[in-house]
């Protein structure tokens, strides 16, 4: 019985294939694809510049309000008067190159903050110079008595009146 069993789940076309796909057929199928890909690349490039041409062609004729210096710049050229700030970026490198070397002439120089207010900016190394000498202000201790401006105003103009430390030192 164990015999008919056996002979009964064989198979007469039972086996596996013989036949593997050929290398062949693989770089036919990825020449395919490439010139199917470049096909493609110059279709929609050509369809893209039909649409731009026929876009530049049917143009809206330009307001009558429009003044001749609008038409004749090109539009780049007029966004910077049109609208306020912030505004997009149109050349990212120039721009930021921009502010960072309007950046460091601020930090390195001196000029005027407030000038009806009498407010002024020192450069970055002096203003450490001078925290280093003067140190940071400090919130009085509780239960002591806090100093007069007057006497601290006084104190600190000498402290940076350097003609009269170099009077002392000769």
């Amino acid at each position: 019985m164990a015999e008919e069993l056996q002979s009964n789940q064989r198979h007469e076309n039972a086996g596996f294939e013989r036949e593997d796909m050929g290398a062949r057929n693989v770089y036919a199928f990825l020449i395919a694809l490439a010139l199917i890909g470049v096909l493609v690349h110059f279709v929609v490039k050509g369809m893209y510049g039909f649409m731009d041409s026929y876009d530049k062609a049917h143009q809206p004729p330009a307001s009558p309000l429009a003044t001749a210096t609008e038409t004749a710049k090109p539009p780049q050229a007029s966004i910077p008067e049109k609208f306020p700030l912030p505004r997009l970026e149109t050349n990212e490198r120039l721009e930021i190159k921009d502010f960072r070397t309007q950046e460091e002439q601020s930090l390195n120089s001196y000029g005027w903050v407030d000038q009806p207010n009498g407010v002024v900016r020192i450069p970055i190394e002096r203003a450490m110079q001078l925290l280093a000498e003067r140190g940071l202000p400090t919130r009085p201790q509780v239960g002591t008595v806090p100093p007069s401006p007057v006497n601290v105003a006084k104190e600190a103009a000498e402290r940076s009146d350097t003609s009269r430390k170099q009077r002392t030192k000769e």
